[in-house]
């Protein structure tokens, strides 16, 4: 009796070593040069996450280039993120954002994984960290410089399509998740999280859900922001909401192009400062000869959604991260502008 005790204690310890996440691996100054080094999925090919690690969903998403997102976050054990108003919650030192990027490569399901972006809280703050998918999806290489996959296949609205998707180097990252100079999360907000989705053991709001884990401070989330693509919501709404997770995390108060004076935030309320009748702070090539940003009710007169349709470097907006126009989100912006006369 004795020994079958003894037997399943071990069992039951190594079980929990071996799905155990490697924290030294987060906190170490210098990168592993293989995402599986940091333990911190079960299944890595098919993004299932290892214990204390889970997943999340954005209400509303940034776009980049038609690529799946696949979310995760880690807080170690005993410690909890802190909920901070409009802004992103504050993971504690140890904490890890995860998001791999794939497409489909048959409407079966079967998809090809891109790369997976780290994001690891650590003494001296945020570090950003990209890892790079071999074509074999055996393993995904750490990444400093960027790289191409060439010839990616991707579905929009069930056409197959190809493009050279680009992995941003380090420096792309930060240009970002730069705020006041230090790295940043952009994206898990209370306003972005506070819906429903499919765990693995049940359906749950995200923010309760994380609550329970304890891996966040009780609290009483703020409203949810709109989903931009959501047919039925109000189109000032979905506009404004399409701005705040595609530019606002650059055009506000803080951001990397903070000197702009155009805060795409979702707080901003002043008119001009989202940009109608904003003039640009330095004219160029980059505005066409336009005058303001946003003319109302004018769309072909409106520099921001010339950049936002444009696909040449010294023009198009974002800088970096898309090689594609996003057609739907054009297409957006232009209604809500010719809506403002």
């Amino acid at each position: 009796m004795e020994l079958k005790k003894v037997c399943l204690f071990l069992l039951i310890f190594f079980s929990v070593w071996i799905s155990a996440v490697n924290e030294d691996a987060i906190l170490s100054k210098k990168p592993e040069k293989k995402l599986s080094d940091y333990e911190l999925f079960e299944d890595a090919i098919a993004q299932i996450p290892n214990k204390n690690v889970y997943p999340y969903i954005l209400h509303s998403a940034l776009f980049s280039d038609y690529a799946d997102k696949h979310r995760f976050v880690y807080v170690p054990k005993g410690k909890k993120a802190k909920f901070v108003p409009n802004e992103v919650y504050d993971f504690p030192v140890g904490s890890a954002l995860v998001k791999t990027f794939s497409y489909p490569q048959a409407l079966n399901g079967s998809r090809m994984l891109l790369e997976t972006r780290l994001l690891l809280n650590q003494e001296s703050g945020w570090m950003a960290h990209t890892y790079v998918w071999n074509k074999d999806q055996t393993e995904a290489y750490l990444k400093v410089t960027g790289h191409t996959h060439e010839a990616m296949m991707y579905f929009v609205d069930g056409e197959k399509k190809y493009i050279d998707y680009r992995v941003p180097n380090q420096n792309q990252c930060k240009e970002c998740h730069l705020k006041s100079d230090v790295i940043m999360p952009i994206g898990p907000k209370s306003r972005n999280l506070n819906f429903s989705i499919q765990f693995q053991e049940k359906v749950a709001n995200q923010i309760s859900y994380w609550m329970e884990k304890e891996i966040v401070e009780s609290h009483m989330p703020l409203d949810l922001i709109v989903n931009w693509s959501d047919e039925a919501a109000p189109l000032y709404a979905k506009a404004r909401a399409y701005l705040d997770i595609n530019c606002g995390h650059c055009h506000m108060p803080g951001g990397s192009a903070d000197t702009t004076g155009l805060n795409l935030n979702l707080t901003e309320t002043e008119n001009r400062k989202i940009g109608i009748y904003k003039k640009p702070v330095a004219a160029g090539r980059a505005s066409e000869g336009m005058k303001f940003s946003i003319v109302p009710g004018k769309p072909e007169e409106s520099i921001l959604l010339y950049r936002m349709d444009s696909l040449d470097p010294g023009v198009m907006m974002p800088e970096s991260g898309r090689k594609l126009t996003h057609s739907e989100g054009v297409a957006l912006i232009n209604d809500w502008i010719i809506s403002l006369k």
